[in-house]
């Protein structure tokens, strides 16, 4: 594999790791503020929860489009986490198959 998209492959596939793992700090902190467990009055925990939602929005709310209303269950995170695995284990085979 070329000497750059190698690396640059192995980066976009810890990126997407990454971001699963702020859409589920995202579904956790929902979780916790509708239980009244956190205070989203607190800057601290107002700040990281601004910046999940502003990070996460954009993709979770297509998906949100596509799927039925379940009440007070959001899927869409679910969603959005098994089509980000999904794409790791396309990019892992791009990886496998081209060496590195």
């Amino acid at each position: 594999m070329d000497i750059v998209s190698g690396p640059l492959l192995r980066l976009i596939f810890m990126i997407i790791d990454l971001y699963i793992w702020v859409v589920v700090i995202g579904v956790v902190l929902s979780w916790l503020s509708a239980l009244n467990i956190v205070n989203m009055h607190n800057r601290f925990v107002f700040m990281v929860g601004d910046f999940v939602f502003r990070v996460t929005e954009p993709a979770l709310r297509p998906i949100r489009r596509v799927l039925p209303d379940m009440g007070s269950f959001d899927l869409s995170p679910v969603a959005l986490i098994f089509l980000l695995i999904f794409a790791q284990d396309m990019l892992s085979q791009v990886i496998a198959k081209f060496g590195s």
